[in-house]
């Protein structure tokens, strides 16, 4: 069995995050976080790798239009659908709209728990929920209100993979193996051997 140090996720660092100047700050979050970055690339998506991208699950569609409409509601507001599919599908055209408007920078990053450590960092997907201290917190006002009512995708800076499991369907997708580099750095002898070692002279 893999070490759980051993773990990758996918982050992309979305269109508005690039026009914002925020990259170095988003990178030295996850980086002071403890994770190493493994691979790194700027690319301008195509609308075929956006869709790819978002239905690599086959379940994509049905559990993101449900989670839409819980939102709506939750918050006391009538959803634009009851129909969950109808719902991903708007948000999908959004989506490869909002993804294909200019560059982005696509991420692998290693650690313990890297997955549901990127998203906590992360913070919620809507902003206007997002708990300060996270990065969407700290640095995005876009609500599903204002996304909708201009007809876009909300601009939440990051996509970060949700799972482990899609983690592994999404690194494939952006990445070659080649392209992805084991290495390692001093700190994780502090993080994850089971002695901390020599220290002291």
């Amino acid at each position: 069995m893999e070490h759980p140090s051993k773990e990758r996720t996918l982050v992309i660092l979305k269109p508005d995050a690039i026009q914002r100047s925020l990259m170095g700050e988003i990178i030295s979050r996850y980086e002071r976080l403890g994770l190493k970055l493994v691979g790194l690339k700027m690319v301008v998506p195509t609308a075929e790798q956006i869709e790819g991208h978002y239905t690599l699950d086959p379940n994509w569609r049905r559990v993101t239009g449900e989670k839409t409409i819980k939102s709506y509601k939750d918050r006391g507001l009538t959803p634009p659908s009851e129909d969950p599919l109808e719902i991903t599908a708007k948000i999908l055209k959004n989506l490869k709209k909002y993804m294909t408007a200019g560059p982005v920078i696509v991420m692998v990053w290693e650690g313990a728990h890297a997955v549901e450590l990127v998203r906590k960092i992360t913070g919620g997907t809507e902003p206007r929920g997002a708990a300060v201290g996270t990065i969407r917190g700290d640095f995005v006002v876009d609500s599903y209100i204002m996304s909708d009512t201009d007809d876009r995708a909300v601009r939440n800076l990051i996509h970060g993979s949700g799972s482990v499991e899609e983690a592994n369907m999404e690194i494939p997708h952006w990445f070659e193996k080649s392209e992805l580099v084991d290495y390692k750095v001093s700190r994780e002898d502090v993080m994850y051997n089971k002695e901390l070692g020599d220290i002291l002279p």
